[in-house]
């Protein structure tokens, strides 16, 4: 498999994610030119677009999903509560029905030969979802936007080999920081965003001997530094009681508004 962040952050999100035969998207919070030239800078198209994944229908997730839609056809999968609210948006403008397919969470579906697994996340949003996808002994998850986490997330990223993971905030830059009262509780609250610190503890508790690599992702522009993040996701793992330290294993920054390295594992 291989995975690649065309965008990552509170501005935009789109991943892409393939397998030697099948080609899916995990969002499309930007423009839909910014994603065709960032697919276009890893040979990529979405004439070859199998599926895109939405987790939710914040416009940083889905601002660019109805021209995409329009222009390509694409199917569309999401769950009931989400779809109804993207066909809320005015902003993405119409979208074909017939493109969306629906999802319930904890229940497994293939696109191609990739199966893939909703997982039902805290945030506040109308039926929010995080992935893994699977594609023979290779497996991926994409985690973001969800404000705590439980044993049953644990659980869903257990044997994962790649993990995109959010590292939104630093919570002293955002206590400090410029937003008002409202919007600081909701980032900090259980339906905001993972903190670096969060982060750095759930990443600790789904290593295991086959891991290959994590990526940190959706950090804030405004609330969070790319080196913050790193150096305290690895802080906190060392930190852990558990039998791996941060230097067992990579860990990357997606880049929030450029395309990041092509992962092929």
């Amino acid at each position: 498999m291989r995975m690649c962040s065309i965008a990552s952050g509170s501005s935009g999100n789109c991943i892409f994610a393939a397998s030697d035969d099948t080609n899916l998207m995990i969002d499309a919070g930007i423009s839909g030119k910014r994603m065709e030239q960032g697919l276009g800078e890893i040979g990529c198209d979405f004439r070859d677009m199998a599926g895109i994944l939405i987790t939710h229908e914040h416009s940083d997730h889905i601002s660019g999903l109805g021209v995409i839609s329009r222009r390509y056809g694409i199917p569309i999968y999401a769950t009931k509560g989400t779809r109804e609210a993207i066909l809320k948006c005015k902003s993405v403008g119409e979208i074909p029905s017939e493109l969306f397919r629906e999802i319930q969470h904890d229940k497994q579906f293939t696109i191609g030969d990739i199966t893939v697994m909703p997982i039902a996340i805290s945030h506040d949003a109308a039926e929010p979802t995080a992935y893994v996808l699977r594609q023979g002994q290779k497996s991926l998850g994409v985690m973001t936007d969800l404000g705590r986490y439980d044993g049953y997330i644990v659980e869903k990223l257990q044997n994962l080999d790649v993990l995109l993971l959010e590292a939104n905030h630093d919570v002293h830059m955002l206590q400090v920081g410029t937003y008002p009262y409202y919007l600081k509780q909701r980032i900090l609250g259980d339906k905001g965003h993972l903190s670096n610190e969060l982060s750095g503890r759930l990443l600790s508790e789904v290593l295991h001997d086959g891991f290959q690599m994590a990526i940190l992702g959706h950090l804030s522009k405004e609330n969070n530094y790319e080196r913050l993040a790193y150096e305290t996701v690895r802080l906190e793992i060392d930190m852990a009681d558990g039998p791996y330290c941060a230097g067992d294993f990579p860990i990357c920054v997606a880049k929030r508004e450029e395309v990041s390295d092509v992962i092929e594992f």
